[in-house]
């Protein structure tokens, strides 16, 4: 069968490659710039340590209130800075694993063109009115990152919705924002996000995803406010290809992915089963996360057999579905660098004992904060926290056991802890440049930091002014 795919360049216009390629930085040395900087922090931040015991519910060690103290200085040396990245990759290797089969998995369902046909039909559907793909998939990544706490997983999507948005006329920041903008707002507003929601309300004394119509109207809210975001700007964006950020940038490298629409293969029943198998085993991953608390080692094995069914279901041949897998393997050898990048930040400045001593500062300051700025301080502090540790479950564990009494002392109540916790654990996600998903994706791309900087502020500000109301709204009555 003809593989599906077009080599078609827009225009015929030449630019320059030094003046697109050289003035922007690689995502990857600028996480190595993050990682150096925070070994440097360790000369320069107090160190300091709090006592820790383990808690058996949710298998993490927690800091224990009141017990910090300062304590000797154990700065980054340069061998551990050059052992930093594998350090970080070990550990993070559930989540590096999980997402090399979840590429390989993706690459063995398209192996016969079903993904990439299925969408390529779907936009020549909606032709005419092309802009709808932005509110309806947003709606799906988010509702998959509420109910199921899906993220890095997401970066197998990119290349797909990168073909869709160059074929449609958007560009390659509405890719990236359709998906990984909505899957912040499932975080921002966690329904049943087991991985967060769920830790830090077993940390807080709560019943797991109590207070669940408060945080429905949350995440409405804030998905309404981005939708209407990113789709003005794919308006704007369809009606002057120039008024895009990287339109430079998606001419030299991503016009040529684009799909030809007017020559679609028809999809045949091998592919329709291909897709069907998809279907069927997302939704399976939702059932097993939402009632029997599947976690990634669960997950990965639903995607390997949503993988190795696909294939056979798909016609392709035992080897053919280890070639595909390999090579969708291999394209995610550049995202589980980059997270390995962001954990070598992360074990810098625990290593280094700054990490509590940061904790501690923020808490000292919000302590100072009138009560009814209380939970807007701790939403701050999580925002920067969790720059330095962009794991929500980590981030829970380090967090919540001196948040929670905090917020006792302060008149807030424990769920609204919470949530100032799962909003401030969100934002920065896809803000700050230690998150290594958002970098891998504009990587995948071929789009700078400082654009995506550029498009997601106005809409960043929103979300802070919106987080704002909602926690002196939560505040108020008591939530």
């Amino acid at each position: 069968m003809a593989r599906f795919s077009v080599d078609r360049i827009m225009g015929t216009e030449k630019y320059d490659k030094k003046s697109v390629i050289h003035k922007s930085m690689h995502p990857m040395l600028l996480l190595v710039i993050v990682v150096v900087l925070c070994a440097a922090c360790t000369y320069i931040i107090p160190a300091g340590t709090y006592q820790r015991v383990e808690d058996q519910t949710i298998g993490r060690e927690l800091i224990v209130p009141g017990s910090f103290e300062y304590t000797v200085r154990t700065p980054a040396t340069p061998m551990k800075l050059l052992m930093s990245l594998t350090l970080g990759l070990q550990n993070a290797a559930d989540i590096i694993f999980f997402l090399l089969i979840t590429g390989g998995m993706f690459a063995v369902i398209n192996g016969n063109g079903a993904l990439n046909i299925g969408m390529a039909t779907i936009l020549k559907k909606l032709k005419g009115k092309e802009v709808l793909m932005v509110p309806l998939c947003m709606i799906f990544f988010g509702l998959g990152s509420a109910f199921l706490g899906c993220f890095e997983e997401y970066l197998a999507f990119v290349p797909l919705f990168l073909a869709c948005c160059v074929t449609v006329g958007l560009d390659s920041l509405v890719a990236v924002g359709i998906i990984f903008i909505a899957a912040t707002v499932g975080y921002a507003g966690p329904i049943t996000n087991s991985f967060t929601l769920g830790t830090a309300q077993q940390i807080a004394g709560l019943d797991v995803f109590s207070g669940m119509s408060f945080r429905i109207g949350v995440f409405a809210v804030l998905e309404v406010i981005s939708i209407a975001y990113v789709t003005w700007y794919a308006v704007m964006v369809r009606r002057n290809p120039q008024f895009s950020g990287c339109y430079e940038y998606d001419r030299e490298y991503n016009a040529g992915k684009r799909f030809d629409l007017d020559n679609i293969p028809t999809l045949t029943l091998r592919q329709g089963l291909s897709i069907v198998t998809f279907a069927a085993g997302m939704v399976l991953a939702a059932i097993g996360v939402i009632v029997f608390g599947f976690y990634v080692d669960e997950l990965a094995a639903v995607f390997l057999a949503i993988g190795v069914i696909g294939g056979l279901a798909g016609g392709l041949r035992p080897g053919e579905i280890c070639k595909h897998f390999i090579n969708g393997c291999r394209d995610m050898v550049l995202p589980v660098i980059m997270i390995g990048l962001a954990n070598a930040a992360v074990i810098l400045l625990k290593d280094g004992n700054v990490l509590d001593t940061m904790l501690f500062t923020l808490g000292s300051l919000i302590v100072k904060l009138p009560s009814g700025f209380a939970a807007f301080g701790m939403f701050v502090a999580h925002e920067i926290i969790n720059v330095a540790v962009p794991s929500g479950s980590a981030q829970a564990a380090l967090t919540m056991p001196l948040m929670v009494p905090l917020a006792e002392r302060m008149g807030v109540s424990g769920q609204t802890a919470v949530l100032a916790y799962h909003l401030g654990d969100a934002f920065t996600n896809v803000y700050a440049p230690t998150g290594g998903e958002i970098l891998a994706a504009l990587a995948i791309c071929r789009v700078p930091f400082s654009k995506w900087l550029k498009f997601l502020t106005p809409l960043f500000i929103l979300w802070w002014v919106t987080s704002f109301i909602i926690l002196m709204a939560a505040t108020m009555t008591g939530f």
